[in-house]
């Protein structure tokens, strides 16, 4: 016999192994028009569990329906044991994180001005990037993309949600910046958090990732632990990733 977990208790404390983010059925799209189809997906706490697929499969679109940010056309979204529809800010109070394609910074304003805007303190954050300590007097126009996003993950990751999800952190990034924010959501994840991450490159998701969802145009193709799935790293961004799906 099959044993079945509870869900988590809204609010309340979630347990390590804990399913946090299920999607069932999900279909869901813009202006009445599906982008995804179908998806059916769940996060434990604790898990990496990496969306890969070229532009226009689908991954962003199912992000924004997890974040609450796009309601579903049908099937259901449950996070943090809630699956009543929720907007963005409502999950952000329950536990949620959100790191969206555009840098979640404010330019005009000092890395200290900006980590102060959040939820955690700014020890918490230089925590995960140390390395920014010595910029956090400039105002934030003036780093550079990879210590403006270092800045972004640090003050989600500082406020301890219980839940991320991170749609391309490494969009046009060095190598060595990705590896650190990579690295961070490991980290993160390693301590307790359920992780949703959007990613173009392979390579470094399935490092990082417990499972793996590859869309493609809405749909999941493939699924499979990452471990099992690292040696076809190649094959799979030249069978899935090659090119934009996009209409």
């Amino acid at each position: 016999m099959t044993a079945v977990q509870a869900p988590p208790v809204p609010g309340g404390q979630v347990r390590p192994g804990q399913v946090v983010v299920e999607a069932t059925g999900l279909t869901a799209g813009y202006a009445g028009t599906p982008a995804v189809h179908g998806v059916d997906l769940r996060v434990r706490a604790g898990e990496v569990l990496a969306l890969l697929g070229a532009n226009g499969a689908g991954k962003t679109t199912t992000l924004l329906s997890l974040a609450g940010e796009l309601a579903p056309i049908s099937g259901s979204v449950a996070v943090l044991g809630d699956a009543r529809p929720r907007r963005l800010h409502q999950r952000a109070r329950a536990g949620l994180g959100f790191l969206t394609e555009e840098r979640c910074v404010f330019m005009q304003l000092t890395g200290w001005q900006n980590l102060k805007i959040g939820r955690g303190s700014a020890e918490k954050a230089l925590a995960y990037f140390p390395e920014l300590e010595p910029h956090l007097s400039k105002k934030v126009g003036l780093l550079s993309g990879g210590q403006q996003q270092m800045l972004a993950l640090g003050r989600i990751l500082a406020a301890e949600p219980q839940v991320l999800l991170a749609d391309e952190l490494s969009l046009g990034l060095a190598p060595l910046v990705v590896e650190r924010l990579l690295a961070a959501v490991r980290r993160a994840a390693d301590d307790g958090v359920a992780v949703v991450l959007v990613e173009q490159h392979v390579r470094q998701a399935l490092a990082i990732a417990d499972h793996v969802h590859v869309m493609r145009r809405g749909r999941i193709v493939l699924s499979g632990p990452a471990s099992e799935l690292r040696d076809d790293a190649e094959r799979i961004a030249a069978t899935y990733l090659s090119e934009s799906t996009e209409p």
